[in-house]
């Protein structure tokens, strides 16, 4: 899977916001913001094909939890993505 080109992580108003690049105007309705573990995760991955074991070991080298956990958590901040649109699956 990888991150699409398109979105970048912009800092607004102090929050890390995912914007899609070369839109003239964005949907407000799906603003999606990242706190410091998603973008962790973000700043690691973009740009690279990943797998979720790869995002868990981002997790784990950053903050020494168990590999369970970051399974979990990696899981969870794909799926979000994945259901924005943000990441597609190769």
């Amino acid at each position: 899977m990888k991150i699409k080109d398109i979105y970048k992580v912009r800092q607004v108003a102090g929050e890390n916001l995912v914007v899609e690049q070369g839109k003239l105007q964005s949907d407000m309705t799906k603003v999606i913001s990242l706190n410091a573990t998603a973008l962790l995760l973000w700043n690691e991955l973009t740009g690279k094909d990943f797998t979720s074991s790869d995002a868990a070991r981002v997790l784990v080298d950053a903050y020494g939890i168990e590999s369970e956990r970051a399974e979990a958590d990696a899981g969870k901040w794909i799926d979000s993505l994945v259901k924005c649109g943000v990441i597609v699956m190769s």
